[in-house]
Protein backbone atom coordinates (compact mmCIF):
# COMPACT_ATOMS: atom_id res chain seq x y z
CA UNK A 1 0.00 0.00 0.00
CA UNK A 2 1.53 3.39 -0.81
CA UNK A 3 1.37 6.22 2.02
CA UNK A 4 -1.12 8.20 3.10
CA UNK A 5 -1.99 12.12 1.60
CA UNK A 6 -0.61 14.78 4.05
CA UNK A 7 -3.10 14.29 7.00
CA UNK A 8 -4.23 16.35 10.50
CA UNK A 9 -5.34 13.30 12.97
CA UNK A 10 -7.62 14.79 15.67
CA UNK A 11 -7.54 12.16 18.45
CA UNK A 12 -10.40 13.52 21.18
CA UNK A 13 -9.88 11.26 23.87
CA UNK A 14 -6.44 11.22 23.46
CA UNK A 15 -5.55 9.75 27.00
CA UNK A 16 -8.43 7.31 27.33
CA UNK A 17 -8.48 3.48 27.35
CA UNK A 18 -8.77 3.08 23.22
CA UNK A 19 -5.80 5.58 22.34
CA UNK A 20 -3.85 3.56 24.68
CA UNK A 21 -4.34 -0.14 23.79
CA UNK A 22 -5.64 0.20 19.97
CA UNK A 23 -5.18 3.79 18.53
CA UNK A 24 -1.56 4.63 19.32
CA UNK A 25 0.06 1.27 18.63
CA UNK A 26 -1.68 1.02 15.27
CA UNK A 27 -0.47 4.70 14.23
CA UNK A 28 2.49 3.47 15.52
CA UNK A 29 2.53 0.66 13.47
CA UNK A 30 1.74 2.41 9.95
CA UNK A 31 4.80 4.60 10.39
CA UNK A 32 6.63 2.51 11.39
CA UNK A 33 5.97 0.56 7.89
CA UNK A 34 6.12 3.54 5.90
CA UNK A 35 2.09 4.35 5.74
CA UNK A 36 2.36 7.32 6.62
CA UNK A 37 2.76 10.62 4.89
CA UNK A 38 5.87 12.37 6.09
CA UNK A 39 4.03 15.13 6.64
CA UNK A 40 0.96 13.54 8.74
CA UNK A 41 0.36 14.87 12.33
CA UNK A 42 -1.54 13.34 14.96
CA UNK A 43 -3.25 16.08 17.48
CA UNK A 44 -4.63 14.21 20.83
CA UNK A 45 -7.22 16.08 22.51
CA UNK A 46 -8.64 15.31 26.10
CA UNK A 47 -8.78 16.93 29.64
CA UNK A 48 -5.76 16.18 31.20
CA UNK A 49 -3.50 19.51 31.36
CA UNK A 50 -0.20 17.94 29.44
CA UNK A 51 1.58 19.92 27.24
CA UNK A 52 3.55 18.23 24.14
CA UNK A 53 6.15 16.75 25.90
CA UNK A 54 4.08 15.93 29.09
CA UNK A 55 1.67 13.59 26.84
CA UNK A 56 4.70 12.29 25.10
CA UNK A 57 5.65 10.78 27.89
CA UNK A 58 2.29 9.92 28.43
CA UNK A 59 2.74 8.04 25.64
CA UNK A 60 5.71 6.02 26.21
CA UNK A 61 4.70 4.60 29.84
CA UNK A 62 0.69 4.09 28.67
CA UNK A 63 0.71 3.43 25.21
CA UNK A 64 4.47 1.79 24.32
CA UNK A 65 4.44 -1.33 26.19
CA UNK A 66 1.05 -2.02 25.05
CA UNK A 67 2.32 -2.53 21.02
CA UNK A 68 3.40 -6.08 20.01
CA UNK A 69 7.11 -6.89 19.41
CA UNK A 70 9.65 -4.89 19.56
CA UNK A 71 9.90 -0.87 19.42
CA UNK A 72 12.97 0.71 18.88
CA UNK A 73 13.74 3.98 20.44
CA UNK A 74 15.05 5.74 17.48
CA UNK A 75 11.55 4.81 15.35
CA UNK A 76 9.85 5.38 18.93
CA UNK A 77 11.39 8.95 19.27
CA UNK A 78 10.53 9.80 15.36
CA UNK A 79 7.43 8.65 15.98
CA UNK A 80 6.46 10.88 18.96
CA UNK A 81 7.99 13.88 16.80
CA UNK A 82 4.17 13.39 14.70
CA UNK A 83 2.46 13.86 18.29
CA UNK A 84 0.84 16.93 19.57
CA UNK A 85 -1.63 17.57 22.40
CA UNK A 86 -3.94 20.21 23.11
CA UNK A 87 -5.97 20.07 26.76
CA UNK A 88 -9.82 20.30 24.99
CA UNK A 89 -13.38 20.43 26.60
CA UNK A 90 -15.43 19.00 24.01
CA UNK A 91 -18.21 21.32 25.62
CA UNK A 92 -16.13 24.30 25.10
CA UNK A 93 -16.48 26.01 22.24
CA UNK A 94 -13.37 28.24 22.60
CA UNK A 95 -11.21 25.49 23.13
CA UNK A 96 -11.90 24.85 19.22
CA UNK A 97 -11.06 27.97 18.24
CA UNK A 98 -8.05 27.65 19.53
CA UNK A 99 -8.10 24.01 17.98
CA UNK A 100 -8.45 25.74 14.67
CA UNK A 101 -5.74 27.91 15.11
CA UNK A 102 -3.55 24.77 15.12
CA UNK A 103 -4.68 23.79 11.79
CA UNK A 104 -2.95 24.39 8.60
CA UNK A 105 -5.60 25.44 5.77
CA UNK A 106 -4.71 23.41 2.71
CA UNK A 107 -7.09 21.87 0.37
CA UNK A 108 -4.64 18.59 0.00
CA UNK A 109 -4.43 17.82 3.38
CA UNK A 110 -6.52 15.24 4.79
CA UNK A 111 -8.65 16.09 8.58
CA UNK A 112 -10.07 13.00 10.40
CA UNK A 113 -11.19 13.53 13.63
CA UNK A 114 -11.46 10.28 15.40
CA UNK A 115 -14.29 10.52 18.15
CA UNK A 116 -12.66 7.48 20.88
CA UNK A 117 -15.28 9.79 23.34
CA UNK A 118 -18.46 8.49 25.03
CA UNK A 119 -21.37 8.64 22.28
CA UNK A 120 -23.25 11.52 24.47
CA UNK A 121 -20.19 13.69 23.55
CA UNK A 122 -20.38 13.33 19.47
CA UNK A 123 -23.05 15.91 18.78
CA UNK A 124 -21.17 18.81 20.93
CA UNK A 125 -17.67 17.99 19.57
CA UNK A 126 -19.48 17.95 16.07
CA UNK A 127 -21.10 21.04 16.38
CA UNK A 128 -18.19 22.75 17.91
CA UNK A 129 -15.89 21.47 14.98
CA UNK A 130 -18.58 22.87 12.56
CA UNK A 131 -18.34 26.50 13.91
CA UNK A 132 -15.29 26.86 13.51
CA UNK A 133 -14.83 25.32 10.17
CA UNK A 134 -13.19 22.05 10.66
CA UNK A 135 -16.11 20.33 8.48
CA UNK A 136 -14.78 21.19 5.34
CA UNK A 137 -14.91 19.33 2.10
CA UNK A 138 -11.46 17.29 3.17
CA UNK A 139 -12.65 16.90 6.59
CA UNK A 140 -14.32 13.02 7.86
CA UNK A 141 -15.36 12.29 11.32
CA UNK A 142 -15.18 8.81 12.93
CA UNK A 143 -17.81 7.46 15.28
CA UNK A 144 -17.14 4.39 17.62
CA UNK A 145 -19.84 2.40 19.11
CA UNK A 146 -21.73 2.17 20.43
CA UNK A 147 -23.95 4.42 18.40
CA UNK A 148 -26.69 4.29 20.89
CA UNK A 149 -28.30 2.33 23.34
CA UNK A 150 -31.95 2.10 20.57
CA UNK A 151 -32.80 3.23 17.32
CA UNK A 152 -34.29 6.82 18.35
CA UNK A 153 -31.02 7.58 20.57
CA UNK A 154 -28.78 6.04 17.17
CA UNK A 155 -30.98 8.26 15.10
CA UNK A 156 -30.74 11.00 17.63
CA UNK A 157 -26.40 10.79 17.17
CA UNK A 158 -26.93 10.65 13.42
CA UNK A 159 -29.22 13.25 13.07
CA UNK A 160 -26.82 15.81 15.35
CA UNK A 161 -23.48 14.84 13.68
CA UNK A 162 -24.93 14.87 9.94
CA UNK A 163 -26.13 18.28 10.98
CA UNK A 164 -22.82 19.17 10.35
CA UNK A 165 -21.35 16.83 8.14
CA UNK A 166 -22.15 15.06 5.17
CA UNK A 167 -23.12 10.94 4.67
CA UNK A 168 -19.55 10.29 3.23
CA UNK A 169 -17.59 12.56 5.80
CA UNK A 170 -19.28 10.14 8.13
CA UNK A 171 -17.08 6.85 9.26
CA UNK A 172 -18.91 4.58 11.76
CA UNK A 173 -16.39 2.05 12.34
CA UNK A 174 -16.41 -1.61 13.25
CA UNK A 175 -13.05 -2.97 13.52
CA UNK A 176 -14.20 -6.90 12.80
CA UNK A 177 -14.44 -5.51 9.31
CA UNK A 178 -10.95 -4.41 9.29
CA UNK A 179 -9.20 -7.86 9.84
CA UNK A 180 -7.24 -9.54 7.33
CA UNK A 181 -9.78 -12.85 7.86
CA UNK A 182 -12.71 -11.13 7.43
CA UNK A 183 -11.53 -9.46 3.88
CA UNK A 184 -10.08 -12.74 2.85
CA UNK A 185 -13.88 -13.72 3.20
CA UNK A 186 -14.51 -11.73 0.22
CA UNK A 187 -11.90 -12.98 -1.64
CA UNK A 188 -12.76 -16.18 -1.10
CA UNK A 189 -16.49 -16.22 -1.90
CA UNK A 190 -15.92 -13.63 -4.86
CA UNK A 191 -12.43 -14.73 -6.33
CA UNK A 192 -13.48 -18.40 -6.46
CA UNK A 193 -15.50 -20.44 -8.66
CA UNK A 194 -15.10 -23.50 -6.38
CA UNK A 195 -17.35 -21.94 -3.88
CA UNK A 196 -19.71 -19.61 -5.51
CA UNK A 197 -22.23 -21.70 -6.65
CA UNK A 198 -22.56 -23.58 -3.56
CA UNK A 199 -22.82 -20.82 -1.56
CA UNK A 200 -26.68 -20.79 -0.82
CA UNK A 201 -29.68 -22.42 0.92
CA UNK A 202 -29.70 -25.95 -1.75
CA UNK A 203 -25.92 -26.55 -0.80
CA UNK A 204 -25.71 -24.92 2.86
CA UNK A 205 -27.46 -26.45 5.99
CA UNK A 206 -26.33 -24.06 8.78
CA UNK A 207 -24.26 -21.01 9.68
CA UNK A 208 -22.52 -20.26 12.83
CA UNK A 209 -20.93 -16.79 13.90
CA UNK A 210 -19.52 -16.93 17.27
CA UNK A 211 -17.41 -14.09 18.67
CA UNK A 212 -16.21 -15.45 22.56
CA UNK A 213 -13.99 -14.04 25.15
CA UNK A 214 -12.30 -15.93 27.84
CA UNK A 215 -12.61 -12.09 29.35
CA UNK A 216 -14.67 -10.41 31.96
CA UNK A 217 -16.00 -6.94 32.23
CA UNK A 218 -12.25 -5.92 33.06
CA UNK A 219 -13.10 -2.67 35.12
CA UNK A 220 -15.95 -1.51 32.53
CA UNK A 221 -18.73 -3.11 34.68
CA UNK A 222 -20.19 0.27 35.06
CA UNK A 223 -20.31 0.92 31.38
CA UNK A 224 -21.24 -2.99 30.44
CA UNK A 225 -23.94 -3.27 33.01
CA UNK A 226 -25.91 -0.35 31.05
CA UNK A 227 -24.97 -2.42 27.88
CA UNK A 228 -25.06 -6.13 27.82
CA UNK A 229 -23.97 -8.22 24.74
CA UNK A 230 -26.46 -7.65 23.15
CA UNK A 231 -25.93 -4.09 22.11
CA UNK A 232 -22.44 -4.85 22.96
CA UNK A 233 -21.15 -7.20 20.38
CA UNK A 234 -24.35 -8.48 18.57
CA UNK A 235 -26.32 -5.04 16.98
CA UNK A 236 -23.14 -4.41 15.49
CA UNK A 237 -20.09 -7.06 14.89
CA UNK A 238 -21.79 -10.20 14.64
CA UNK A 239 -24.43 -8.49 12.61
CA UNK A 240 -21.36 -7.23 9.73
CA UNK A 241 -20.11 -10.61 9.72
CA UNK A 242 -23.52 -11.86 9.24
CA UNK A 243 -23.67 -9.18 6.25
CA UNK A 244 -20.11 -10.22 4.82
CA UNK A 245 -21.59 -14.18 4.12
CA UNK A 246 -24.75 -13.49 3.13
CA UNK A 247 -24.46 -10.37 0.91
CA UNK A 248 -24.85 -10.71 -2.93
CA UNK A 249 -21.69 -10.34 -4.72
CA UNK A 250 -21.44 -6.79 -5.56
CA UNK A 251 -21.71 -4.58 -8.72
CA UNK A 252 -18.19 -3.78 -7.85
CA UNK A 253 -15.65 -3.31 -4.76
CA UNK A 254 -16.43 0.22 -4.17
CA UNK A 255 -17.92 1.77 -1.27
CA UNK A 256 -21.47 2.05 -1.93
CA UNK A 257 -21.70 -1.20 -4.19
CA UNK A 258 -20.33 -3.29 -0.86
CA UNK A 259 -22.52 -1.30 1.42
CA UNK A 260 -25.79 -1.90 -1.02
CA UNK A 261 -25.66 -5.41 -0.73
CA UNK A 262 -25.12 -5.29 3.10
CA UNK A 263 -27.66 -3.23 3.87
CA UNK A 264 -30.07 -5.96 1.45
CA UNK A 265 -28.81 -8.23 3.94
CA UNK A 266 -30.06 -6.73 7.00
CA UNK A 267 -33.01 -5.60 5.58
CA UNK A 268 -34.12 -9.48 4.56
CA UNK A 269 -33.49 -10.25 8.05
CA UNK A 270 -36.86 -11.67 9.79
CA UNK A 271 -38.18 -9.73 12.59
CA UNK A 272 -38.70 -11.45 16.04
CA UNK A 273 -42.14 -11.54 17.19
CA UNK A 274 -42.55 -11.62 21.04
CA UNK A 275 -43.48 -15.30 20.98
CA UNK A 276 -39.94 -16.22 18.87
CA UNK A 277 -38.09 -14.24 21.44
CA UNK A 278 -38.15 -17.42 23.80
CA UNK A 279 -38.09 -19.56 21.69
CA UNK A 280 -34.64 -18.32 19.52
CA UNK A 281 -32.83 -16.15 21.74
CA UNK A 282 -30.79 -17.44 24.67
CA UNK A 283 -29.31 -15.08 26.97
CA UNK A 284 -26.70 -15.98 30.25
CA UNK A 285 -24.60 -13.99 32.99
CA UNK A 286 -21.53 -15.69 33.51
CA UNK A 287 -21.17 -17.03 37.82
CA UNK A 288 -18.35 -17.45 39.33
CA UNK A 289 -15.48 -20.33 38.04
CA UNK A 290 -12.19 -21.12 36.54
CA UNK A 291 -10.47 -19.45 33.31
CA UNK A 292 -7.31 -20.70 32.43
CA UNK A 293 -7.12 -22.51 35.77
CA UNK A 294 -7.18 -19.37 37.64
CA UNK A 295 -10.97 -19.09 39.97
CA UNK A 296 -12.83 -15.30 38.51
CA UNK A 297 -15.74 -14.41 40.35
CA UNK A 298 -19.50 -13.99 39.37
CA UNK A 299 -20.86 -10.99 36.87
CA UNK A 300 -22.42 -9.35 39.75
CA UNK A 301 -19.49 -9.43 42.00
CA UNK A 302 -17.35 -7.59 39.26
CA UNK A 303 -16.55 -3.66 40.17
CA UNK A 304 -19.32 -1.36 39.43
CA UNK A 305 -21.87 -3.89 38.38
CA UNK A 306 -25.48 -4.13 40.42
CA UNK A 307 -25.21 -6.94 43.29
CA UNK A 308 -28.91 -7.93 41.47
CA UNK A 309 -27.87 -6.57 37.56
CA UNK A 310 -30.23 -9.04 34.90
CA UNK A 311 -27.34 -7.56 32.12
CA UNK A 312 -26.75 -10.64 30.07
CA UNK A 313 -23.11 -11.14 29.26
CA UNK A 314 -24.07 -14.15 26.88
CA UNK A 315 -26.31 -13.83 23.65
CA UNK A 316 -27.05 -16.63 21.18
CA UNK A 317 -30.20 -16.62 18.71
CA UNK A 318 -31.26 -18.27 15.55
CA UNK A 319 -31.27 -15.67 12.38
CA UNK A 320 -33.01 -15.90 9.17
CA UNK A 321 -33.03 -14.07 6.29
CA UNK A 322 -36.04 -14.38 3.93
CA UNK A 323 -34.06 -13.92 0.55
CA UNK A 324 -33.78 -16.47 -2.21
CA UNK A 325 -30.63 -17.62 -1.46
CA UNK A 326 -30.37 -18.11 2.20
CA UNK A 327 -34.51 -18.92 2.73
CA UNK A 328 -34.75 -21.90 4.84
CA UNK A 329 -30.98 -21.93 6.57
CA UNK A 330 -30.27 -21.19 10.16
CA UNK A 331 -28.10 -18.48 11.31
CA UNK A 332 -26.87 -19.08 14.59
CA UNK A 333 -25.03 -16.25 16.41
CA UNK A 334 -23.27 -15.98 19.69
CA UNK A 335 -21.69 -14.03 21.75
CA UNK A 336 -20.39 -14.10 25.00
CA UNK A 337 -17.86 -13.41 28.29
CA UNK A 338 -15.98 -15.35 30.67
CA UNK A 339 -16.20 -18.62 27.87
CA UNK A 340 -13.80 -21.61 27.53
CA UNK A 341 -11.43 -19.64 24.94
CA UNK A 342 -10.72 -16.52 23.10
CA UNK A 343 -12.11 -17.06 19.29
CA UNK A 344 -14.48 -15.72 16.57
CA UNK A 345 -14.97 -18.17 14.17
CA UNK A 346 -17.33 -18.39 11.20
CA UNK A 347 -18.39 -21.95 10.24
CA UNK A 348 -20.17 -22.67 7.04
CA UNK A 349 -21.71 -25.75 7.26
CA UNK A 350 -22.75 -27.82 3.86
CA UNK A 351 -25.12 -30.19 3.44
CA UNK A 352 -24.26 -34.22 3.86
CA UNK A 353 -24.28 -35.93 0.68
CA UNK A 354 -27.87 -37.53 -0.60
CA UNK A 355 -26.80 -40.89 0.13
CA UNK A 356 -23.89 -42.52 2.49
CA UNK A 357 -22.22 -44.41 0.16
CA UNK A 358 -18.92 -45.32 2.12
CA UNK A 359 -18.96 -45.50 6.51
CA UNK A 360 -17.67 -42.85 8.22
CA UNK A 361 -16.26 -42.37 11.98
CA UNK A 362 -19.00 -41.84 14.44
CA UNK A 363 -19.47 -37.69 15.50
CA UNK A 364 -21.59 -34.63 13.80
CA UNK A 365 -18.77 -33.73 12.13
CA UNK A 366 -19.48 -35.58 9.19
CA UNK A 367 -20.44 -33.32 6.38
CA UNK A 368 -17.77 -30.71 5.09
CA UNK A 369 -17.40 -27.81 6.60
CA UNK A 370 -15.66 -24.45 5.85
CA UNK A 371 -14.03 -22.96 8.99
CA UNK A 372 -12.65 -18.90 9.02
CA UNK A 373 -11.11 -17.99 12.08
CA UNK A 374 -10.72 -14.66 13.11
CA UNK A 375 -9.13 -14.55 16.18
CA UNK A 376 -6.59 -15.15 17.66
CA UNK A 377 -5.10 -16.91 15.01
CA UNK A 378 -6.45 -16.13 11.12
CA UNK A 379 -7.19 -18.91 8.85
CA UNK A 380 -9.22 -21.07 7.00
CA UNK A 381 -10.01 -24.52 7.15
CA UNK A 382 -11.81 -26.52 4.63
CA UNK A 383 -13.32 -29.99 6.38
CA UNK A 384 -13.59 -32.94 3.94
CA UNK A 385 -13.90 -36.41 4.37
CA UNK A 386 -11.07 -38.72 3.16
CA UNK A 387 -10.54 -42.20 3.79
CA UNK A 388 -9.11 -43.48 7.28
CA UNK A 389 -5.91 -45.70 6.93
CA UNK A 390 -6.34 -49.59 6.90
CA UNK A 391 -8.39 -52.20 5.13
CA UNK A 392 -11.32 -50.95 5.34
CA UNK A 393 -12.72 -47.75 3.93
CA UNK A 394 -14.20 -45.85 6.69
CA UNK A 395 -14.23 -42.07 5.80
CA UNK A 396 -13.07 -39.75 8.82
CA UNK A 397 -12.40 -35.55 8.61
CA UNK A 398 -9.05 -33.77 7.29
CA UNK A 399 -8.67 -30.24 7.45
CA UNK A 400 -7.29 -28.26 4.11
CA UNK A 401 -5.21 -25.54 6.33
CA UNK A 402 -4.53 -22.22 4.96
CA UNK A 403 -2.62 -19.88 7.40
CA UNK A 404 -2.25 -16.60 6.04
CA UNK A 405 0.87 -16.24 8.61
CA UNK A 406 2.36 -18.81 7.52
CA UNK A 407 1.29 -18.79 3.40
CA UNK A 408 2.21 -15.00 3.10
CA UNK A 409 5.36 -13.31 3.94
CA UNK A 410 4.48 -9.70 3.79
CA UNK A 411 3.41 -8.06 6.86
CA UNK A 412 -0.23 -7.61 7.69
CA UNK A 413 -1.90 -4.36 9.20
CA UNK A 414 -4.06 -5.27 12.27
CA UNK A 415 -7.98 -4.48 12.36
CA UNK A 416 -7.62 -0.52 13.31
CA UNK A 417 -4.20 0.02 11.58
CA UNK A 418 -6.12 -0.95 8.19
CA UNK A 419 -9.60 1.13 9.28
CA UNK A 420 -7.29 4.58 10.43
CA UNK A 421 -5.55 3.95 6.95
CA UNK A 422 -8.79 3.71 5.00
CA UNK A 423 -9.76 7.23 6.85
CA UNK A 424 -7.35 8.95 5.98
CA UNK A 425 -7.71 7.81 2.36
CA UNK A 426 -11.19 8.48 2.10
CA UNK A 427 -12.36 4.97 1.59
CA UNK A 428 -15.35 3.96 2.86
CA UNK A 429 -16.40 0.69 2.08
CA UNK A 430 -15.28 -0.88 5.63
CA UNK A 431 -17.63 1.60 7.52
CA UNK A 432 -21.28 1.36 8.07
CA UNK A 433 -23.08 3.68 6.30
CA UNK A 434 -25.82 5.16 8.36
CA UNK A 435 -29.34 3.12 7.05
CA UNK A 436 -27.35 -0.32 7.99
CA UNK A 437 -26.92 1.04 11.22
CA UNK A 438 -30.87 1.66 11.39
CA UNK A 439 -32.16 -2.11 10.25
CA UNK A 440 -29.54 -3.47 12.54
CA UNK A 441 -31.74 -1.55 15.46
CA UNK A 442 -34.93 -2.51 14.07
CA UNK A 443 -33.56 -6.13 14.21
CA UNK A 444 -32.46 -5.98 17.74
CA UNK A 445 -34.92 -3.78 19.45
CA UNK A 446 -38.00 -6.65 19.73
CA UNK A 447 -35.67 -8.82 21.50
CA UNK A 448 -34.21 -5.70 23.98
CA UNK A 449 -38.09 -5.07 24.47
CA UNK A 450 -39.35 -8.88 25.61
CA UNK A 451 -36.25 -9.16 27.64
CA UNK A 452 -37.05 -5.95 29.38
CA UNK A 453 -40.16 -6.97 30.31
CA UNK A 454 -39.60 -10.19 31.33
CA UNK A 455 -38.74 -10.71 34.73
CA UNK A 456 -36.61 -14.28 33.98
CA UNK A 457 -32.94 -13.72 35.03
CA UNK A 458 -30.35 -14.50 32.57
CA UNK A 459 -29.86 -18.17 32.67
CA UNK A 460 -26.68 -18.66 34.44
CA UNK A 461 -23.42 -20.37 33.16
CA UNK A 462 -19.86 -21.10 34.88
CA UNK A 463 -17.27 -19.04 34.20
CA UNK A 464 -14.69 -21.10 31.48
CA UNK A 465 -17.60 -23.05 30.10
CA UNK A 466 -19.28 -22.37 26.86
CA UNK A 467 -22.18 -20.75 27.80
CA UNK A 468 -25.66 -21.78 29.18
CA UNK A 469 -27.46 -25.80 28.74
CA UNK A 470 -30.30 -23.65 26.59
CA UNK A 471 -27.61 -22.61 24.24
CA UNK A 472 -26.70 -26.04 22.58
CA UNK A 473 -30.40 -27.17 23.07
CA UNK A 474 -31.35 -23.65 20.64
CA UNK A 475 -29.03 -25.90 17.97
CA UNK A 476 -30.41 -29.22 19.17
CA UNK A 477 -34.25 -28.58 18.38
CA UNK A 478 -32.74 -28.37 14.72
CA UNK A 479 -30.59 -31.37 15.09
CA UNK A 480 -27.61 -29.38 15.13
CA UNK A 481 -24.53 -28.95 17.51
CA UNK A 482 -22.39 -26.44 17.85
CA UNK A 483 -18.38 -26.28 16.31
CA UNK A 484 -16.98 -27.22 19.42
CA UNK A 485 -19.40 -30.14 20.50
CA UNK A 486 -18.51 -31.77 17.26
CA UNK A 487 -16.61 -34.61 16.82
CA UNK A 488 -13.27 -33.45 14.75
CA UNK A 489 -12.84 -30.22 15.14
Amino acid sequence: MSPTPAFDLLLFGGTGDLAMRKLIPALWQADAAGQLHVDGRILALGRKPFDDDGYRAWLTAHARPLIAGDVDDAAWRRFLCRVRYLPLDARAPADFVALAGQLPIDEGRALVAYLATAPELFAPICENLAAVGLNHEHARVVLEKPLGRDLASANAINDAVLAHFAERQVYRIDHYLGKESVQNLMAIRFGNVLFEPLWRREWVEHVEITIAEDLGVEGRGEFYDRTGALRDMVQNHLLQLLCIVAMEPPANMGADAIRDEKLKVVSSLRRFRPRDVAARTVRGQYAAGSVRGQPVPAYRDEPDVAPDSRTETYVALIAEIDNWRWAGVPFYLRTGKRLAERVAEIVIHFRDVPHALLPSAAGCATANRLVIHLQPEENIRLHVLAKAPGDGMELQSAALELDFTQRFAARRADAYERLLLDAIRGNLALFMRRDEGVEAWRWVEPILAEWAADPTPPAPYPAGSWGPAAASRLLYQDRHAWHEECAGR
